[in-house]
């Protein structure tokens, strides 16, 4: 249990939490749509606070970051809890949970956290993952900034849906976004997200002009979001707005939680990449197999192969310790 950050008093008992754009009220012994921040006595506390679920390390790629410290592994933590309900939520066990329902999680404090990550002598720093990292904020927060004293990196895995002085002050101490795109339209959000989209594209658009690391991911459901037209027009606005540079995974749907959609053709990625490479000079296919060597990174300068995936076997001697091309000096990645 731990007092959280952005509310206000709405009413003689009632809160208001400015996190995200829900913007919740909510009433005495009652929590947000998240499920894990609760109205006590007229203040709201974090209840996932320390609570963790998962805790382990990955290879960064697994995140997924392909151009942010390729090769190295990264300390992975989570809780419970998010501010989404989408339907076809991959970590529903973790994300979808109610706090009183959650039965495996594991205390733990801030710098328990990052003791367990300087002890990789190959880990990079911290990723904030497996659920939506916004809703434990305070404790994200109080993990990044005992990282960021002891010269660690840390990375968020995020739905975007935040409002903007919270995602200011996170901007203070994150290195690097993986930020879900979930689809390019109104009309997605509402009805398989239960959110709004203009905020998550004000937050792409702010992490792009800071000096964070930014990546998005984008997973194809058949018949919801693979439409090419509208794909199409993400990736303009991608690049336009955020930058060529822009990492862009697009990844494979499987049936999960409550959509039982058949799962997206390999075709259909494959294609949606060359729509994505005519206007962003990073674009991958997630979820399927290393033998359809979609998952390389290319030099978009001298069009050499630089990075070279086959699952989580990282072959890197293409570029040099600074991050760029060898062969022509073109910026690749931050490592």
């Amino acid at each position: 249990m731990h007092e959280a950050q952005f509310y206000t008093n709405s009413g003689d008992t009632d809160i208001k939490c400015l996190l995200c754009p829900h913007e919740c009220i909510i009433k005495e012994e009652t929590y947000g749509r998240c499920n894990v921040r609760m109205n006590i006595a007229g203040k709201l506390y974090s209840e996932n606070y320390g609570k963790v679920t998962g805790l382990n390390f990955d290879p960064v790629e697994k995140k997924p970051f392909y151009n942010f410290f390729p090769g190295k592994m990264i300390q992975s933590v989570g809780t419970y809890g998010c501010n989404l309900a989408c339907s076809f939520c991959q970590n529903y066990h973790m994300s979808q949970a109610e706090i009183h329902n959650i039965v495996t999680s594991k205390y733990y404090n801030p710098s328990e956290i990052v003791e367990a990550t300087l002890a990789n002598k190959n880990c990079c720093g911290i990723s904030y993952t497996y659920n939506e990292p916004v809703v434990w904020y305070e404790f994200m927060m109080d993990i990044a900034e005992m990282a960021k004293e002891k010269d660690l990196v840390n990375t968020v895995v995020s739905n975007g849906y935040i409002n903007p002085k919270p995602l200011d002050k996170m901007l203070n101490v994150i290195d690097g976004f993986n930020i879900d795109l979930k689809g390019f339209s109104k009309d997605f959000y509402i009805k398989l997200t239960k959110a709004t989209f203009y905020p998550v594209k004000e937050t792409l658009k702010k992490i792009a002009k800071s000096n964070a690391h930014l990546e998005i991911t984008n997973l194809i459901i058949p018949g919801l979001n693979d439409d090419p037209v509208i794909f199409g027009e993400m990736t303009d606005w991608i690049a336009s707005e955020l930058g060529k540079n822009t990492p862009l995974h697009i990844n494979r749907y499987f049936p999960c939680y409550k959509l039982n959609i058949e799962q997206t053709k390999i075709e259909t990625l494959v294609e949606l990449k060359k729509i994505a490479s005519k206007k962003l000079n990073f674009v991958y296919c997630g979820n399927i197999s290393a033998i359809y060597g979609e998952s390389n990174t290319i030099c978009p300068k001298c069009k050499k192969t630089v990075i070279k995936r086959l699952g989580y076997e990282i072959y890197i001697d293409q570029i040099d310790k600074k991050g760029h091309c060898v062969q022509c000096k073109y910026k690749i990645a931050v490592c």
